[in-house]
C-alpha cells in the first residue's frame, strides 16, 4: 500500500499536473499547427510554385519509399510550434521581470549598479596571478598587497 500512496502524492504535487495539462493543450495546439500547415500554408507553397503538392513528395531508392513531402511538412510544423512557444515564453519572461519591478518598487528595493559592485579579484602585482579582491596577502607568492581593502 505504501507505493499507491507515494504514487498520488507524486502524481498531486503541482509541477506533474502542470506538465500533464501542458501536453494536452500543446496536443491540441499541435492540431491547429497541422490544419494551418496542411491546409493554408503548403497550398500557398504550392501556389506559389506552380501547383506542387510538396506532401505527395517521395523519393525511392530501390524498393523504399521516403516521403521527403511528409518531412517537410513535419518541419515546417515543428519550426512554427517551436516559434509560437519562443514567442509565448518571451512574453511570459517579460511580464514577470515587469512584475518583479513594480514589486522592487513597492518594497522600495533599489537595485545596485554595475559600478557600485566591488570587483570580485584582483592581480597580485607581484606574481600577477588573480586573487580575491579583499586579500591583504597573495596565497600563490605570499606577498603583502599594499592597496590592501579595508572590510
Amino acid at each position: 500500500m505504501g507505493i499507491l500512496k507515494e504514487f498520488k502524492e507524486f502524481a498531486m504535487k503541482g509541477n506533474v499536473i502542470d506538465l500533464a495539462v501542458g501536453v494536452v493543450i500543446g496536443g491540441a495546439f499541435q492540431a491547429i499547427v497541422t490544419s494551418l500547415v496542411n491546409d493554408v500554408i503548403m497550398p500557398v507553397v504550392a501556389g506559389v510554385t506552380g501547383g506542387v503538392d510538396y506532401n505527395t513528395w517521395v523519393c525511392k531508392i530501390g524498393d523504399i519509399e521516403l516521403k521527403t513531402g511528409s518531412l517537410l511538412t513535419a518541419v515546417i510544423n515543428f519550426l512554427i510550434v517551436a516559434f509560437v512557444i519562443f514567442m509565448a515564453i518571451k512574453a511570459i519572461n517579460s511580464f514577470n521581470r515587469k512584475l518583479e519591478d513594480a514589486a522592487k518598487l513597492v518594497r522600495g528595493d533599489k537595485e545596485e549598479k554595475e559600478d557600485d559592485k566591488e570587483p570580485e579579484t584582483k592581480m597580485c602585482p607581484y606574481c600577477l596571478t588573480e586573487v580575491k579582491y579583499r586579500a591583504v596577502r597573495c596565497p600563490h607568492c605570499t606577498s603583502e598587497l599594499k592597496d590592501e581593502v579595508k572590510a
